[in-house]
């Protein structure tokens, strides 16, 4: 509703913003906020905690809106069915002075689902709230406060200090009985120090927090690895100690997993039939793992706790479907089932996001850890953690349906994920593979015409990685739309392409390579220069990243370690022979290498070349070595090779 005030800061009856938006407003606008299409003025929030440790929460903001695109602002509360939203209110000063008030018509209730998420949802009782404040012209303030009953079991505050808006002042306050300890860290920001403003009733304050703008940064990690938070345990994680409070949520996990595994009798029947001809360790767990993999199907179904609690094993295996916990929770007891020990690995699949300085759950998925027995050294067995205790962990991702027992999704490689294992549970290291574990081989043979125009076909293998995309890609998409997206992708390096034809193979094993054969059509391919043509070697796929000069302030991500070796043979049209070619190109860092090479023999252009990338991240001090490759990528698959009459 529309109130007649003109002041802000009024403190009669017709001022509608209570106290503390009132100061709230008065901040100004940084002068460091650049093109942002908000500013953060306030947001605080005060975590007052119960002596069984359930904690009420409430939250306030205020939000300057300074660009046209954020006029439809909102705020948010997300609960679900053990939490209790209290109360949940807004305002608006308008940049006129005017004061609003929201509605009850103004807010609205909608699930996970309707967030444009794509992963297949059958049940999720985890819902937001949310209110589109009035009159969120280009000027105006915004101000939300609400107060929420959190779950029972929910004894951590996750507080984001840093988003892709800028923040002018925000804090945090945690109110605990007497008696009831609390625990802080850090990710990506140096520790503040709290002040007790009562007994057991800390605050931390935060002002002048930059965006976190990653537009102009090339391979970069996910924000959420970059953005700076601060994570609060109080109860039973609240220890002393980085690997004691890991172990504490590892164990806390454990508890509540409690059983969940255990196999049923027809779950016991199955996998001991399915290992029935296995001879060794590894078949057996192919026969388990591509029995999961092939048979049951992803579906979230959430309900309070269930965000982290699977449902029971045999439950899943009667339905044949569940999501990424209950695909672990179905492994373990399978694998129990015909004696081999696993156990749950929360982690989160955007590498640097679990950070081994900063404990908490903070986290989206959930894998295996496989133990392996004394005396197995297969090398098929290739992402393998090993414990504190010197025990050896084969690390399996059961949700990824294309990737085959041994191997990792490059996504997990290098992270970090909360090894839940009783009193044994820690933070494990997760894997990196040596690059023969991924990469394509890829083999062209074509044709140049004395008018530039080139035909020819172009055979692939994929590996690892490469491959385990690729089956995702086939599973999604039918013909038309894999031909459509071919042609997009192969057209970046050759304009105007035709796929004449295109074929995927796929094995029926996860471990055998998919194959990949196409045919293409390609007008001006060469360019003439007077007598000469001019043709270049590199014929398609570009490996080169763009790579500035500026000052780096953030990791490089190379995404995956791989071996990725290309051969392409390029007939002459008659009457040509070959006049220059490019020089070769050989470039080796620690973490990567680059070959290639272009040579002519008869009426044959011929160029080859192998990248290999030993690393999948690297410190920003390593950003001039990598521009030195970089560049020379670029220039190699950019150099031309020049053709001339006889």
């Amino acid at each position: 509703m529309l109130f007649g005030s003109n002041s802000a800061a009024g403190k009669d009856k017709d001022n509608l913003l209570p106290e503390w938006a009132v100061d709230a407003a008065k901040t100004p606008t940084p002068a460091g906020v650049k093109d942002a299409p908000t500013v953060i003025l306030f947001r605080e929030y005060l975590e007052a905690v119960d002596a069984q440790g359930r904690a009420v929460e409430r939250k306030r903001q205020a939000i300057r809106i300074l660009q046209p695109q954020a006029r439809d602002q909102v705020c948010a509360v997300w609960y679900d069915v053990d939490e209790k939203i209290n109360y949940f209110k807004a305002w608006t000063l308008g940049a006129d002075g005017r004061q609003y008030q929201a509605k009850d018509t103004d807010f609205f209730d909608h699930g996970a689902g309707e967030e444009g998420i794509v992963t297949p949802i059958l049940l999720d009782t985890h819902k937001a709230r949310v209110v589109h404040p009035p009159a969120t012209d280009v000027g105006a303030t915004v101000f939300c406060e609400s107060e929420e009953l959190r779950a029972p079991w929910d004894h951590e505050m996750d507080w984001e200090i840093q988003e892709r808006v800028p923040f002018a002042l925000e804090a945090l306050e945690i109110d605990l009985p007497p008696g009831l300890n609390f625990s802080e860290s850090w990710h990506r920001f140096p520790p503040v120090k709290p002040v007790e403003v009562a007994p057991n009733h800390w605050r931390w304050e935060i002002k002048d927090m930059p965006a976190l703008d990653l537009r102009d940064v090339k391979a970069s990690l996910e924000p959420e690895a970059l953005d700076a938070r601060m994570y609060v345990e109080w109860g039973d994680a609240a220890v002393a100690g980085v690997e004691s409070e890991w172990h504490a949520l590892g164990l806390w996990y454990t508890n509540i997993e409690s059983h969940r595994a255990d196999p049923s009798p027809e779950i016991t029947a199955e996998s001991q039939q399915l290992v029935a001809g296995a001879t060794d360790f590894f078949t057996k767990l192919t026969d388990i793992t591509e029995y999961i993999q092939k048979n049951v199907r992803y579906f979230v179904v959430e309900r309070g706790i269930g965000g982290f609690q699977s449902h029971f094993a045999g439950d899943i295996f009667r339905n044949r479907y569940g999501d990424c916990k209950d695909k672990t929770t179905l492994l373990i007891s399978m694998l129990q089932a015909v004696g081999i020990q696993a156990d749950y690995v929360l982690v989160d699949d955007r590498r640097g996001v679990v950070d081994p300085e900063a404990p908490s759950l903070y986290g989206n998925h959930m894998i295996t850890a496989i133990e392996i027995p004394d005396g197995v050294n297969d090398p098929r067995l290739m992402a393998i953690a090993t414990g504190k205790n010197g025990k050896r962990y084969l690390i399996f991702d059961p949700t990824n349906e294309h990737t085959p027992v041994g191997n990792l999704p490059y996504y997990l490689q290098g992270s970090y994920g909360i090894l839940s294992a009783g009193v044994e549970s820690q933070l494990i290291p997760l894997p990196v593979l040596a690059p023969d574990s991924n990469g394509t081989d890829e083999k062209g043979t074509f044709a140049l015409s004395a008018d530039g125009s080139l035909t020819g076909s172009v055979d692939t293998l994929h590996t690892g990685s490469e491959g385990a995309d690729f089956r995702w890609m086939l599973k999604y998409t039918d013909d038309k739309e894999r031909l459509k997206f071919w042609e997009k992708y192969i057209g970046q390096d050759l304009p105007d392409v035709t796929l004449t034809s295109f074929q995927f193979v796929q094995a029926t094993s996860l471990a055998k390579p998919l194959e990949f054969h196409y045919k293409v059509s390609v007008p001006n391919y060469a360019h003439q220069a007077g007598p000469l043509l001019l043709v270049r070697p590199r014929v398609v796929d570009d490996l080169a990243i763009p790579f500035d000069d500026k000052p780096r302030q953030v990791p490089i991500d190379l995404t995956a370690t791989g071996d990725w070796r290309d051969s392409f043979d390029i007939t002459l049209p008659p009457g040509y022979v070959v006049d220059e070619t490019p020089d070769p190109v050989n470039v080796d860092m620690d973490f990567a290498s680059y070959h290639s090479s272009t040579t002519a023999k008869g009426n044959v252009l011929h160029y080859e070349r192998e990248y290999v990338v030993r690393q999948v991240e690297l410190p920003p001090e390593k950003a001039a070595d990598f521009r030195k490759l970089e560049n020379a990528i670029l220039f190699d698959e950019k150099s031309a090779a020049v053709l001339k009459k006889q």
